[in-house]
């Protein structure tokens, strides 16, 4: 816990020397300030792998009580139990939202639970952070953000790129114009394992995992795309207008139906191209984010950025020197440096003196807390993750339907 809290000031510190608490980013604005603080109370529905995550965080931020958690999963509910003593536990999400006192509640159930337990939240007038991706249909991340409206509550989706130190920083270098405009983005995430989780009985395959099926998941697109769909739409400042891509289950034969490899295009309305690729059957390139214009290019999740311009090889120079002195010599001018198609030679800088442990996962829970203690609302943030999760169904519905997806009417925020 110790640690977690010395992690959490150092963050807070680097963020602070890097100037990324600043006008441009409003949603960082009141997190620095720790004095005075009033308690504030929420509660979890769905204690699994990342909802122990964010209590993980969330148990580091100052004057905050976790009062109560739900959890129909046995193993998860004595684990959370255990985690939480005096807190208490539900089985039913609809009855601790009728008994419990609290400000808000934190959501991280499969994807197919979304909507309905965000609504019920909203309605019961709870400020409310839900896991991404916001919802698996046009049709329920809608009813989610009209719920957020109609009840002038905090929404926000689990984008943690939005407080990630090394993409702040990302934000500011290409807002201020070092790559000058960004004409192409590729992101890319390549994982190798098959995604399955133990059983301990084979009865409960499909609620174990549920990532695997299309009734209750979109598979990599919303599990993985959506995180760099939102920064794409960050960077572009827009949302894509169609899509086209193509996917299939090349490797991962196991009675899954979701797929294993994806690969998609996005159009945005400026006629830049979002290239997006996923796969689960190979790791070399990890994943990555890059923003391209005339003058360079950027790394978002490694924070590198790149010159397309960067010192003289070695050759050049040579040449130069040579010509100022009248020397013809034989040199090496048939080098890797003198073919234009050859890839920039710049190493690249980081962006930051260092880089932090954090994902911004801590940032973000510190964040919905002090929004839900100073009853702050940011449609943007709900604008965020509802526009990628928007733009992951138009992939998933293009590559299922072989065609090209267009952005649907009338969903705008």
């Amino acid at each position: 816990m110790e640690n977690n809290r010395r992690d959490f000031i150092k963050t807070f510190s680097a963020m602070a020397a890097a100037g990324l608490f600043v006008s441009g980013m409003p949603w960082l604005k009141d997190l620095y300030a720790q004095d005075g603080l009033k308690t504030v109370k929420l509660g979890i529905i769905g204690p699994g792998s990342r909802g122990m995550l964010l209590l993980e965080h969330l148990k580091s931020v100052p004057e905050l009580e976790i009062s109560c958690f739900c959890d129909d999963y046995e193993p998860h509910f004595e684990r959370a139990g255990q985690f939480l003593p005096g807190a208490k536990g539900y089985r039913d999400y609809r009855e601790m939202l009728e008994k419990e006192q609290m400000d808000g509640v934190v959501i991280a159930v499969p994807l197919h639970k979304h909507k309905e337990i965000t609504v019920a939240a909203l309605d019961a007038g709870l400020h409310t952070f839900c896991e991404k991706a916001m919802a698996k249909t046009y049709e329920d991340c809608n009813e989610m953000v009209k719920a957020r409206e109609r009840n002038n509550k905090i929404l926000y989706i689990g984008h943690q790129r939005i407080f990630n130190t090394r993409v702040l920083q990302a934000m500011k270098e290409i807002e201020e114009g070092t790559i000058g405009e960004v004409t192409q983005m590729r992101a890319y995430w390549h994982r190798n394992n098959d995604w399955r989780r133990p059983l301990p009985s084979p009865e409960l395959e499909r609620k174990i995992n549920w990532r695997m099926y299309h009734e209750y998941s979109l598979g990599l697109m919303t599990e993985l795309a959506s995180h760099h769909l939102q920064v794409t739409n960050w960077v572009l400042k827009d949302k894509p207008d169609y899509v086209m891509g193509s996917g299939g289950i090349n490797y991962w034969k196991d009675g899954r139906e979701v797929f294993d490899n994806v690969n998609l295009v996005y159009h945005y309305p400026s006629g830049t191209h979002v290239i997006y690729d996923s796969m689960i059957s190979n790791k070399k390139y990890g994943m990555e984010i890059q923003a391209m214009g005339p003058k360079g290019t950027i790394e978002i999740e490694t924070g590198y950025q790149f010159s397309e311009q960067p010192p003289p090889a070695a050759g050049i120079i040579q040449l130069i020197n040579n010509l100022e002195h009248k020397v013809f010599d034989a040199i090496p001018i048939g080098g890797a440096s003198w073919v234009p198609e050859d890839p920039s030679e710049d190493k690249g800088t980081y962006l930051l003196d260092k880089l932090l442990k954090t994902d911004g996962t801590d940032v973000e829970m510190a964040s919905f807390v002090s929004d839900v203690r100073n009853n702050r609302i940011d449609p943007w943030l709900t604008q965020q993750g509802f526009y990628a999760s928007i733009a992951t169904i138009m992939g998933f519905e293009a590559m299922m339907n072989h065609r090209i997806e267009t952005w649907p009417q009338g969903l705008a925020i």
